[in-house]
């Protein structure tokens, strides 16, 4: 594994930080804490945080039909033409988009004839969807005329003191650039993506996301009722393994740890308290995890420049934090 930076917080602080291997291999450039890589999924939590700060102001409503919040019929923007003739798309609300409940598929480039449609009926099984995440970006776009990109950067990022993260690639990143790297060890590079996807644009280092997780352990930004929203579980999980999506068998095997969906995040129940997690990858090389316990106020976060780095999460997890309670078969994580 090429590249590995790890943060853990204990009782709301930040007591270890450290990057391990290199950004760049070819070149011996060594992994730090300040250097960038790409956040993947871990956008998702932080766009959950920006969602609920809207809740809190009063500006979008969790249970309130999306059609009701959009200008026009979601079949008539373009990119959503697919879902004409379903009116099961007026049932979708900003809630079940958070908690991956909308019965839309995780990419619509995984779908027959790559075209976007329902799989199940909004709010009745979860299934993991990118595009749900991005769906609400629009929703919440058109609704309040703003763009995310600039309210996650006014509202999280700011706030946080994330002066390493961006939605969308600053060319004053390049100087500390990590890349990423494929099973093979290949060289796969660092997207420098132009647009703000709240389901996985940003850019980010170990340092900001450790900063970004104290503060929600720590409750800072959301009303008190937010923050317990946000991590309340809103749906159980059954399913065997996380993708592909959507998968409706069953099986009792995290039970034991009442694996459910929150609002961004996923929960489990722990020793130690109400756990939350957020995986994050991209389809070549990046991957991520963090995993936060609410009354000890501890956490533990990795970024990974590489796509062999999962297996070695679950030892870790064991061996710095005390957890073993993370579902790692479920992410596929088990070595």
């Amino acid at each position: 594994m090429p590249g590995l930076a790890m943060a853990v917080i204990n009782r709301g602080e930040i007591v270890y930080m450290a990057g391990f291997g290199y950004r760049d291999v070819a070149r011996g450039l060594p992994l730090t804490e300040t250097s960038v890589m790409y956040a993947a999924s871990l956008t998702k939590a932080m766009f959950a945080h920006l969602v609920m700060q809207l809740v809190d102001d009063g500006a979008i409503d969790l249970d309130t039909p999306i059609g009701k919040l959009l200008p026009k019929p979601l079949p008539s923007y373009e990119k959503y033409a697919d879902l004409a003739g379903d009116a099961r798309w007026e049932r979708i609300t900003p809630r079940m988009l958070l908690s991956h409940t909308s019965g839309l598929p995780n990419w619509r480039f995984f779908e027959p004839e790559k075209k976007l449609r329902i799989r199940s009926d909004p709010g009745t099984h979860f299934g993991y969807s990118g595009e749900g995440i991005n769906l609400l970006q629009l929703v919440i776009e058109e609704h309040t005329g703003k763009t995310v990109g600039d309210m996650m950067q006014a509202r999280v990022f700011d706030r946080f003191g994330m002066t390493h993260t961006s939605m969308v690639w600053r060319p004053s990143f390049a100087s500390e650039m990590a890349f990423g790297y494929d099973t093979a060890g290949k060289l796969v590079g660092h997207n420098q993506r132009s647009s703000a996807r709240a389901a996985g644009s940003a850019d980010t280092d170990i340092a900001d996301m450790a900063r970004f997780v104290r503060g929600v352990l720590r409750g800072e930004g959301l009303s008190a009722a937010s923050r317990r929203m946000m991590w309340s579980p809103q749906i159980r999980i059954r399913t065997p393994h996380e993708f592909p999506t959507p998968v409706f068998d069953s099986t009792s095997r995290d039970d034991a740890i009442d694996l459910s969906y929150a609002l961004g995040w996923g929960a489990f129940k722990s020793p130690y308290g109400p756990a939350f997690f957020k995986e994050g990858h991209d389809d070549e090389s990046w991957r991520n995890y963090m995993v936060a316990f609410e009354e000890p106020k501890s956490a533990i976060i990795f970024l990974s420049t590489s796509a062999n780095a999962e297996p070695m999460f679950p030892g870790l997890l064991a061996d710095v934090l005390g957890d073993s309670y993370s579902p790692a078969e479920w992410m596929g994580y088990t070595p």
